[in-house]
């Protein structure tokens, strides 16, 4: 079944805020990252993976959406980690305090990173997110920092229910061609450990043609980027200057956008 096929729960117009779409907040760093901080940027970011309490963050998605206006965000995705339990319980709670936080010109979302699964069981899991209500799905991908399952890659870009692989690692030339040919973004992550395949996923992405985003993967508000921090990150990875502005910018309005459709 593929995203938003029939047996998944469209988004509902009421818990989607913002002028353009869903309401989502902004994203950050593992500390002590120097991207974080106080204050606004002229320019918008979007970040697609951060977590909350209810899996191994440090705070509430309120304080993670609060931080992320603060800082200049457009949205903020709350991606707490799903193993293959229920996903309803967690999903009840982030839609609950979606719907509560509201702020003009900023857009929330709330999802799940799919992690340490069987890859056999992954589709499985993230229709079952889907059906609880997430508004995007991501796949904690192979990062060379931890012992993920082999075949998580390929698992979660060839399921056609993946919005997002998070830090893929040494992703392989195979992968990114499927990236691209599922419409699956790929993600540059700013986070300790995880960065470290950021240049190997970069080169696959704009060799092959498959889309790309920087994340901050932040367990607490001062994880979250800013703007020109995360601009670094993405030619840190090798992304030409010329390039930056899709990898920052034009990738993510379009994945706001298609999450918002449902997919």
């Amino acid at each position: 079944m593929g995203r938003g096929g029939p047996g998944t729960l469209p988004i509902a117009p009421q818990v989607l805020r913002g002028p353009t779409g869903p309401a989502l907040a902004r994203g950050s760093a593992e500390p002590p990252f120097p991207g974080g901080g106080e204050g606004r940027t002229v320019d918008e970011r979007y970040d697609f993976h951060s977590h909350t309490f209810l899996t191994d963050g440090e705070t509430a998605a309120t304080d993670m959406w609060h931080q992320a206006v603060r800082l200049g965000h457009r949205a903020l995705a709350i991606t707490d980690h799903l193993y293959t339990e229920d996903p309803r319980p967690m999903m009840e709670r982030l839609l609950q305090e979606q719907k509560a936080f509201e702020v003009e010109g900023f857009h929330t979302l709330v999802g799940v990173e799919v992690s340490m699964a069987p890859p056999a069981r992954i589709a499985e899991i993230a229709r079952a997110a889907r059906k609880a209500g997430a508004q995007i799905v991501i796949v904690h991908g192979e990062t060379p920092v931890e012992p993920v399952p082999p075949g998580t890659n390929r698992a979660a870009i060839s399921s056609n229910e993946v919005d997002l692989l998070a830090h893929p690692g040494l992703l392989t030339e195979e992968e990114a061609r499927l990236a691209k040919a599922h419409d699956v973004v790929l993600e540059l992550s700013s986070r300790r450990g995880h960065s470290l395949g950021n240049g190997g996923v970069a080169k696959l992405a704009l060799q092959l043609g498959a889309e790309l985003v920087v994340d901050s993967d932040a367990h607490s508000p001062d994880h979250l980027l800013r703007q020109e921090f995360a601009r670094k990150v993405a030619l840190g990875a090798g992304v030409p200057l010329a390039h930056v502005q899709r990898v920052l910018t034009e990738t993510p309005q379009r994945l706001l956008q298609r999450c918002a459709r449902g997919r």
